[in-house]
């Protein structure tokens, strides 16, 4: 699930905050190796998800508009994610 965090930057429209958290999410899973974090573990996750989001918005605030957008569009705007996931 994790091999590949796709590019959230220069998304017409903008990637919105429940992209840039999906993908926040993605990393953190990624780099702890916790898919489904305990509850001892659980406020470390969520704290780390909540960092690595705001660094992401501020991030994609701060860069340069892209020439062309992403080559890949983002799992929560393919449809057959959202119908899988209930959105």
């Amino acid at each position: 699930m994790c091999r590949n965090i796709t590019e959230l930057r220069g998304l017409e429209p903008p990637a919105s905050d429940e992209e840039i958290e999906a993908a926040a999410r993605q990393f953190i899973r990624k780099v702890s190796g916790v898919r489904r974090p305990s509850s001892a573990a659980d406020d470390a996750v969520e704290m780390a998800v909540a960092e690595v989001a705001a660094v992401v918005h501020r991030l994609l605030g701060t860069l340069p508009a892209r020439r062309q957008p992403p080559a890949t569009v983002p799992p929560l705007r393919r449809p057959e994610v959202r119908a899988r996931l209930g959105l």
